[in-house]
């Protein structure tokens, strides 16, 4: 990671940088979501959404908690690859009001017009790729404009996903398409990450065998994966969909194992990397063998391995890493820190599991009470660190 480069400002600290709100939003988002989710789905609690409880689940999720944090992420990662300064003072407040005006819309829809709530809230992923774009284009950095189309593609989604709701009752397609190009993106920034951070850190401390270069298993790896999630976006019970999903799952774990995960159990900072990408392939394991076998592999259990595994896990993962190194800190995990990653892997297996055996129903309970604790242990650990301006001095490379 390297040093950010900001301008002079008489802006807070929270808006020199993209990670720094966006981050910490999230992950307030993302504890909230969860805290109420439970008393919608058992009608306890109503919402003023047009949206229907497990839609409205699943959007903010979806559409919500992951923009904001793939939005911290780019903004961050942008200058490094182009050498500019960041988006950060008014340009970055305008795109935090427009995502917590989206929030806001989507929650209130049933007030505002589905319409009007579509057009508030999809409109942030578009300024977010219009903003990403300008930029990686003036910085002539071509190669990493293949990074937005995932978030295109999200974006997209976003707005089948409003008329799907609105004109079909339910969001069937969407979310499936929303879902897969995270899960997309996830292979390609994760595919950079996961063995980088490990070859810096067993270069450093463990000397000997190092994960795998990227290269022309990897490229055909995501190829195949892409296909398949576009199949299971929008032909999800066809054998040919199990057949693609299926041998995805294969390749993505023999990639994940050339990256020498299992020589990092001493750092739990690159290991959660591992332990995150781990469930990319159980996801579409579990998506492939609903195709065969339904009536034991419900289509929850491939969703929940995306979205509580693989999304949430690897999300933490980075904006822990992320937080640490650009605000100065040493790239150590504190116990509290640790805490946070157990909490989310536990909740992302227990999931899955109530998802194969729904008679298990106090695991629900369980693995949302971990989600949102989680979630509030990163604010409150980091949400100081994302506040404060960066410390001045460093004790080890972030690397």
């Amino acid at each position: 990671m390297a040093i950010p480069r900001t301008r002079p400002s008489a802006y807070s600290a929270i808006l020199s940088y993209g990670f720094r709100p966006f981050f910490l939003l999230g992950s307030l988002q993302a504890g909230v979501a969860i805290l109420l989710w439970l008393p919608l789905y058992y009608g306890k609690l109503g919402t003023f959404s047009a949206f229907l409880p497990v839609d409205w689940h699943v959007h903010e999720l979806l559409f919500g908690y992951l923009p904001a944090v793939v939005t911290g992420f780019l903004l961050t990662a942008i200058p490094n690859w182009t050498g500019r300064l960041p988006v950060q003072d008014l340009r970055l407040l305008v795109l935090v009001l427009l995502w917590i005006a989206g929030r806001v819309a989507v929650f209130f829809s049933a007030e505002t017009g589905w319409l009007v709530s579509a057009v508030i809230d999809c409109s942030f992923l578009l300024a977010v790729v219009a903003a990403a774009a300008t930029e990686i284009v003036a910085g002539r950095n071509w190669r990493n404009l293949k990074v937005l189309l995932p978030v295109a593609i999200l974006f997209a989604a976003n707005v089948m996903f409003h008329a799907e709701a609105h004109y079909q009752g339910v969001s069937d397609i969407s979310r499936r398409l929303g879902l897969g190009a995270v899960v997309i993106l996830i292979m390609i920034i994760g595919g950079r990450i996961v063995p980088s951070f490990t070859r810096n850190w067993l270069v450093r401390e463990k000397p000997g065998r190092l994960p795998a270069s990227f290269g022309r298993f990897d490229i055909a790896t995501i190829a195949l994966s892409a296909v398949g999630l576009a199949a299971w976006s929008f032909l999800p019970g066809t054998t040919v969909t199990g057949v693609l999903l299926v041998a995805a799952a294969t390749f993505n774990a023999v990639r994940l194992a050339r990256w020498a995960g299992d020589r990092t159990l001493s750092d739990p900072l690159v290991l959660i990397l591992h332990v995150a990408f781990a469930f990319v392939p159980l996801g579409l394991l579990l998506a492939g063998l609903t195709v065969f076998a339904p009536e034991r592999i419900p289509p929850v259990a491939g969703i929940h391995a995306f979205a509580v595994g693989a999304i949430a896990c690897m999300t933490l993962a980075v904006m822990t890493r992320a937080t640490l190194g650009h605000t100065g800190r040493d790239m150590k995990a504190s116990g509290g820190t640790c805490a946070v990653f157990v909490a989310i892997i536990i909740a992302a297996v227990l999931r899955v599991a109530v998802a194969i055996a729904p008679a298990a129903a106090i695991l629900l309970h369980i693995s949302a009470a971990l989600w949102v604790a989680a979630f509030a242990g990163y604010a409150v650990l980091f949400g100081g660190m994302l506040m404060r301006p960066r410390l001045q001095t460093r004790h080890k490379s972030a690397s």
